[in-house]
């Protein structure tokens, strides 16, 4: 599996790039139904993943990263550089999403790894995510990599309740 980031652009994104990421995030009804990203999970448009990616590219700490397997998307990872809270040091995992129909291939778990050691080289101790609370599956996975709940709180978007989890980068902390 490869990473790439998706690079701000001037213009919309290319349409078979844009026809892909509409085909991962609608592979994903069962989180889309959780999350409430989208008004109608069920029927997701290339128009408003343009817009959701927009507005994610649109903070310049903000990394969008696509995960290619033999020439297929599978995986897409949203990082933040810097939490808007100065008081939090951590970069943070905003979104990583693989395609519904590879689920349990270990992409998840290669893409996890891919941003963790993109922090980890840029000298970063740490990350954090949230996980919504309603999602007890992607606590699970996100507990078997290493990660632990540290604290619950709202997200700052939607306001929905979420656990906060973090995990160490330093190689000493790595357990």
């Amino acid at each position: 599996m490869i990473s790439e980031p998706l690079l701000p652009a001037a213009g919309a994104l290319p349409g078979p790039l844009l026809a892909e990421l509409t085909a991962l995030y609608a592979s994903n009804l069962a989180f889309q139904q959780l999350s409430g990203d989208f008004p109608d999970p069920g029927n997701i448009r290339p128009e408003q993943v343009a817009a959701s990616l927009a507005d994610e590219l649109a903070n310049p700490d903000t990394e969008v990263l696509l995960a290619r397997s033999q020439g297929q998307l599978v995986g897409v990872a949203i990082t933040l550089a810097h939490h808007p809270d100065p008081a939090d040091p951590d970069p943070w995992i905003g979104l990583l999403m693989v395609d519904a129909r590879q689920h349990r291939s270990g992409y998840g778990r290669q893409l996890a790894g891919l941003v963790e050691d993109r922090f980890r080289a840029a000298g970063r101790d740490g990350i954090r995510l949230a996980v919504l609370e309603n999602n007890p599956k992607a606590l699970a996975f996100w507990t078997a990599l290493g990660y632990a709940v540290i604290d619950h709180r709202r997200d700052r978007s939607l306001g929905r309740p979420c656990s906060v989890l973090h995990k160490a980068l330093k190689a000493a902390d790595v357990k």
